[in-house]
């Protein structure tokens, strides 16, 4: 018989957040996200997504290679990836001005909305949804740094979850749908999921800890 999450489990599963881990199993045992099969694709997502939950802000420390290789489109000659290699600001700034809410490049939005949370919510626009939808202001907007802890880490990652339907995959069993839907955007997508192997390992833990396997 499958289990209910409890804080033991979820220490089990991530020890990292034993201290909060019965103040974040009562939030998600509250939320929709209240099966042990969506549990457990929650959990392996939110652990792939954030290092096994150790990881709650995106690091824009990169260098001129790994500007290449992730952020090419915003830094596509070898003299521009040179002026902003190592400088996380910058390259924040550059690397998502002009999109999801942010503005320009001057105007500090990248870096203040990069990723945060346990799925890495990103964008002012993101932020200010978010916390419309869950507090009906935009503390989040003015604060954006409080998504990087444990409650707003996990209710935000409850509220994007919910707003792109995961449970529809979680409940089919189906990680290469939920995978696609958080790294690609798209269930529909033809092309595999970042760290697809991770996901499915994983989700395989999760199972086992919640007895689904």
């Amino acid at each position: 018989m499958a289990l209910t999450l409890t804080p033991e489990l979820l220490t089990q599963f991530a020890p990292v957040l034993r201290n909060d881990a019965a103040m974040l199993v009562n939030i998600l045992n509250s939320s929709a996200i209240n099966t042990p099969l969506r549990q457990a694709h929650f959990l392996a997502q939110a652990a792939h997504e954030s290092v096994l939950f150790a990881k709650t802000t995106e690091n824009m420390n990169y260098s001129a290679e790994g500007l290449k290789a992730i952020f090419r489109r915003y830094f596509p000659t070898d003299e521009i990836r040179a002026q902003y290699a190592r400088k996380p600001e910058m390259i924040g700034n550059r690397a998502y001005a002009n999109r999801n809410g942010n503005g320009p490049e001057q105007s500090g939005d990248g870096y203040r909305y990069r990723g945060r949370g346990y799925f890495q919510l990103t964008g002012k626009s993101n932020y200010a949804r978010y916390s419309r939808a869950t507090y009906g202001d935009e503390r989040i907007v003015a604060n954006p740094e409080l998504v990087a802890a444990p409650i707003d880490a996990l209710k935000s990652s409850i509220w994007y979850w919910d707003n792109t339907n995961l449970n529809r995959w979680a409940d089919a069993d189906d990680v290469l749908g939920v995978s696609k839907v958080i790294n690609l955007g798209n269930a529909n997508s033809p092309s595999t999921p970042n760290g697809m192997q991770d996901r499915v390992k994983y989700l395989a833990k999760a199972k086992k800890l919640l007895q689904l396997q």
